[in-house]
């Protein structure tokens, strides 16, 4: 016998103890009605009595629910147990007695109730089980055989009969509903171990993925950064063409491993959505000039319509509106070979829809809503045709609903397809404030002192070719702990810091440096291949001025750099005038 079953044992006659004591009063109550006398008044006294010895001898299951007890213990309980029922099943017999016919139905009635109670609530224990219904059984049965012998009435032994009869099918009753608590125990055992399977399983998956992650934009940092310096040096056509090809088929790996981590983040629950002001047409613009060169490579004509009513600028998440539309850009360019792409804009005064429509091959109807499902498109050679995973279009939807919109798809075989995005928005109060000229690179950068921390040897040699070009001074070191050293002994404008390095990480080296007062105010710029938001929020905390991921961006690495100059170079200033 286990200390739990015990334990539970203990829980349930403690919480039942209130609902013991008031049937007890109501028992000695009609006890005093239909016998009155003296008798009940004490039988109830002494109820009290025993229950707050049943609570104190079982309180200690309650306190320590593992306590193995030994022997002794174990019939300490036991002793307890039949004490309690002996007196409060002790009614019966008074009643049986001196209760006349009413009050013998009532004893059996009464003693019935006893029975089934006791066999429900203490079936976890079988010691203290045995006793309390042996206590019972005694009283059930020994009271008419004893009135049929005592009295020569020996059809009263049907009584006795009828009593047998009743506890077998109670001990039936017990034995499937302790069958059916076990049951219901192993499957809730069972659903709790499959439930922290899944969890291990969920953060080793999270692990893997950020891993992965960090070790493939690790090398495509290599790979694709050295095609944009390539792609700056004197080519012909052929060799240009093939580094075009190279930074293509980068930017489509980069894009599937992006799918998969936010495929992972809405699987998991964890995409959180922010809430800014966005420039529609500014927006789409953008958009536009992205895929309209990819269309019209394959001889198609990019349209944007935008209705007179869409407002100037409206609240939404910008990222994934921006997200939701590049996966549908992408889709009809990459099956619409001949025509138009149309994406009209629309606007009902809550809701922004927006349609993008293809003169493409079209979708099958019977294949038309697995387009939305994770890791399946139209046709079995549509992979091998057009490349992807199948997660674009899932992963848009999912989205869009998170969002609190819809995306939906219409199609007809060899005409085309539409997806509609219908998304919830307010319109942005007042129109946004011009932004602020970005500082050119050039200007500002120019003989700025640059601190770049990075353990491997390839990234600093591509730091150095990007960004010696626009006249900084760069200072490379290997790790964090090299990167405060250095800070300690020079003014840095800015700091390039990586995130994984031996000796020192870059959180730990961000945080120390931001200690230091010679370079406690320089913006550190976080470069890192670790692109989960678990790793941006970590960054966040530690302070730092901007956020950029490995593959490296050079246009997007010179304007955060300039941007962080010159907003340090404003605060010197100020500081200077004060």
């Amino acid at each position: 016998m286990t200390a739990s079953a015990y334990a539970t044992v203990a829980h349930v006659r403690f919480r039942e103890l209130p609902t013991r004591i008031a049937l007890a009063a109501f028992i000695g109550g009609t006890a005093c009605f239909i016998a009155p006398g003296i008798w009940p008044v004490a039988w109830f006294v002494a109820v009290a009595a025993t229950q707050a010895l049943d609570w104190w001898i079982f309180r200690r299951f309650r306190y320590n629910p593992q306590w193995e007890p030994d022997r002794a213990y174990v019939a300490l309980t036991c002793a307890t147990t039949v004490l309690g029922v002996a007196v409060y099943a002790g009614i019966t017999a008074y009643m049986w007695f001196a209760g006349g016919e009413i009050g013998r139905i009532f004893a059996m009635v009464q003693c019935a109730g006893g029975l089934l109670h006791v066999s429900l609530h203490m079936h976890h224990a079988r010691p203290v089980l045995i006793s309390a219904v042996a206590t019972h059984a005694t009283y059930f049965l020994g009271l008419p055989t004893f009135g049929a012998i005592a009295g020569g009435q020996w059809h009263e032994m049907l009584i006795a009969i009828g009593c047998i009869l009743y506890m077998s099918h109670l001990v039936v009753a017990v034995r499937q509903s302790s069958m059916t608590t076990g049951a219901l125990k192993s499957a809730r055992d069972a659903e709790q171990a499959a439930r922290q399977k899944a969890e291990v399983a969920s953060a080793a998956k999270s692990d893997f993925l950020a891993v992965i992650s960090h070790e493939i934009r690790t090398p495509m940092n290599a790979v694709i950064s050295a095609a944009n310096l390539l792609r700056r040096t004197r080519l012909d056509d052929r060799q240009r063409e093939h580094v075009s090809m190279l930074i293509d088929a980068g930017d489509v790996l980069m894009g599937l491993l992006n799918d998969v981590l936010d495929f992972s983040k809405i699987e998991a629950g964890k995409m959180e959505l922010e809430s800014a002001e966005m420039v529609v047409r500014e927006r789409l613009a953008a958009l536009r000039r992205l895929w309209e060169p990819r269309a019209e490579a394959n001889g198609v004509r990019l349209t944007v319509r935008i209705a007179d009513e869409v407002p100037h600028a409206v609240r939404t998440d910008p990222l994934r509106f921006q997200q939701i539309l590049f996966n549908l850009l992408s889709n009809a360019v990459k099956f619409t070979n001949a025509g138009e792409i149309i994406v009209a804009v629309g606007w009902d005064g809550a809701r922004l829809t927006l349609a993008v429509s293809d003169t493409g091959c079209g979708i099958p109807a019977e294949r038309l809503a697995q387009v939305f499902n994770s890791f399946e498109q139209a046709d079995v050679g549509t992979t091998r045709r057009h490349g992807g995973t199948g997660l674009g279009l899932s992963i848009s939807r999912k989205l869009a609903e998170i969002m609190g919109g819809s995306l939906t798809a219409a199609s007809t075989v060899g005409q085309g397809s539409t997806f509609t995005l219908v998304l919830p928005m307010s319109e942005a109060e007042g129109a946004l404030a011009e932004p602020e000229r970005p500082a050119e690179a050039e200007g500002v950068l120019a003989g700025r002192s640059i601190l770049a921390a990075d353990d491997h040897e390839v990234n600093r040699r591509i730091l150095t070719l990007l960004l010696e070009p626009h006249g900084c001074r760069l200072t490379l070191v290997e790790n964090g702990a090299e990167a405060l050293e250095a800070a300690e002994l020079e003014r840095f404008d800015a700091i390039l810091m990586d995130m994984q390095m031996p000796v020192m990480d870059g959180l730990e080296a961000t945080r120390r440096i931001r200690a230091v007062s010679l370079n406690a105010a320089t913006p550190v710029i976080a470069l890192t291949a670790n692109a989960l938001d678990t790793h941006r929020a970590a960054w966040e905390s530690a302070g730092v001025h901007a956020f950029l991921t490995k593959p490296i961006d050079p246009i997007m690495l010179a304007k955060t750099l300039a941007e962080a100059c010159a907003a340090e170079r404003k605060v010197d200033v100020e500081t200077a005038v004060a």
